[in-house]
């Protein structure tokens, strides 16, 4: 009882955490991301080993060149495409990780990319998704959250209620097909409201980018498990009294920013 109570109090002051940052301003909400994107890489660069300091000073170079320096100009557009292919390619290069029965083995400049594109180029797209559209847009990027935490609190639900066929037990046990199933129905229920409360985008459009960031979300998830399970630790740090690390908790929407970005472009220039 006292465990769960600190969770919720945890969970609580990170969700008004972020929702402060997203109402008070756009800095706001850019500077606290660049503080998370930080912590969330010193936290897997203990989880890689990856040695050296360079990775912090790489991120904030790519953070000062997309957020600020190249903000509004054409170059952005070619200079971001760049980052969201490596991005990408990384991300499905991990997600093809899940399935190797063998111990990767990574030299050190190896793990500096990983780590710069993984989390450093999600924690970038996840920042830019409110720019997507014209200014900045609280609804879209609030909608990005709620579709993750529905997703995240429904799949644990009815896994822990109605779960029992495995989802992937070789690197997470306790997810479960139902849950998972729980999950992404709950998501789409969320992104119908979303569509009725926000005029950001169509019906069709919420429903999309909610299938994109709860498969893109889950994927996320198993990864990170992964790489913690072949580092041997439970968490990926103790910053977050009762949750575990901060990576623990942003590691599915570090991991479907990216794609939930290119979700929202197509929708632009198809649209």
């Amino acid at each position: 009882m006292r465990e769960l109570l600190k969770r919720a109090i945890t969970g609580v002051l990170y969700i008004l955490l972020l929702l402060a940052a997203v109402f008070l301003s756009d800095d706001a909400f850019d500077f606290l991301f660049m503080i998370f994107g930080l912590t969330c890489l010193y936290e897997f660069k203990k989880i890689i080993r990856l040695q050296g300091y360079y990775i912090f000073l790489g991120f904030m170079v790519l953070w000062w060149l997309h957020i600020y320096l190249l903000h509004g100009l054409p170059k952005r557009i070619l200079i971001s495409g760049i980052l969201l292919v490596c991005t990408l390619i990384t991300d499905i290069l991990m997600v093809r990780m899940l399935y190797s029965h063998n111990r990767p083995r990574f030299s050190n400049l190896q793990k500096f990319f990983i780590a710069l594109f993984y989390i450093g180029g999600g924690c970038i797209f996840l920042t830019m998704i409110p720019y997507s559209h014209e200014g900045f847009s609280k609804s879209l990027i609030i909608g990005i959250f709620i579709l993750i935490w529905v997703n995240d609190s429904f799949a644990y639900l009815v896994g822990r209620t109605f779960g029992k066929h495995k989802l992937f037990e070789r690197v997470s046990p306790k997810k479960t097909i139902e849950g998972f199933l729980g999950g992404f129905v709950f998501a789409l229920i969320a992104s119908y409201f979303l569509f009725i409360y926000t005029k950001e985008l169509t019906l069709l459009h919420w429903i999309a980018l909610g299938m994109v960031v709860v498969i893109a979300g889950t994927l996320g998830d198993l990864v990170e498990s992964k790489f913690k399970r072949m580092a041997g630790v439970k968490d990926s740090g103790a910053i977050l009294p009762g949750h575990g690390g901060l990576l623990d908790r942003l590691d599915s929407l570090v991991f479907a920013a990216p794609f939930a970005y290119l979700t929202l472009q197509i929708f632009t220039y198809v649209s």
